[in-house]
This record gives C-alpha cells, structure tokens and sequence, in this order.
C-alpha cells in the first residue's frame, strides 16, 4: 500500500536539468548532449538589457510613424508628415522588428508632403476641404 506523499512523488514530473554553461569559446559552439534539439535551435538571449530596450523603443518609433502618417493624409499634413518622416526613419537606423510599420510611415509621410504640395499648387492654401 502507497502512501499519499508516495503517489505524490512519483505522478510529479522531474524539473528538467539546465546543461553545464561551457567556459571555453570552442565549447559554446558546441551544444551538449544534455540539452535538447529546441534549445540548440534558440540562438542565445542578449544579457545587455540596453540592447532590448532601445529594440523596442524602435518598434514604437515604428507604430508611431505609421500612425501619424496615416493620420496626416487627413488632417495637419505640414506637421505630421515630417513627423512620420523623422520617426519612421529612427526606427529603422535603430533596428526595429516592425520594419513593415517603419516603411508604410515613411510611405505615408512622404504622401502627406506630396499631397500639400498638390494643394498649394491648386488651391493656394494648406488645408482642403469637401464640398463648395
């Protein structure tokens, strides 16, 4: 007869082993035997928190790009066309992961000029309107 702390012990799973951290450069190429096909798959997380933080303010330079792009073939393209401009471009300088969201505010910045440009040349103002 088994007792609860038994069944216990022997339905709980063992916690898996982290492999040895190799000391030398010629041994961290190598992956052990310890570890698994998944781990040696995943390249090796940066230990520089800097690094990260300036990625994600990048992916963030990166929406806002696009969002002030968008926003400014609506309405106040003199000022966020050039803001979409400025922001799209830092975001890809600094290596953002949403370079799609970068490239469409840039797009989008240099649309908004094109379209102030197309409306001081027919209308003679900064700003259109719908109707008469």
């Amino acid at each position: 007869m088994t007792t609860l702390s038994e069944a216990i012990r022997t339905t709980t799973p063992a916690k898996p082993t982290k492999p040895a951290r190799a000391t030398k450069p010629a041994q961290a190429a190598k992956p052990t035997q310890t570890a698994d096909a998944t781990q040696a798959a995943v390249p090796a997380q940066t230990a520089d928190p800097a690094t990260s933080r300036l990625r994600r303010h990048a992916d963030g330079m990166a929406v806002a790009s696009f969002i002030l792009g968008l926003l400014g073939t609506l309405v106040l393209n003199l000022l966020l066309g050039p803001c979409a401009l400025v922001l799209g471009t830092l975001a890809l300088t600094r290596g953002t992961t949403r370079r799609g969201r970068a490239l469409l505010g840039l797009t989008l910045g240099a649309t908004d000029l094109l379209i102030l440009a197309l409306l001081v040349t027919t209308d003679g103002t900064v700003s259109w309107h719908i109707g008469g």
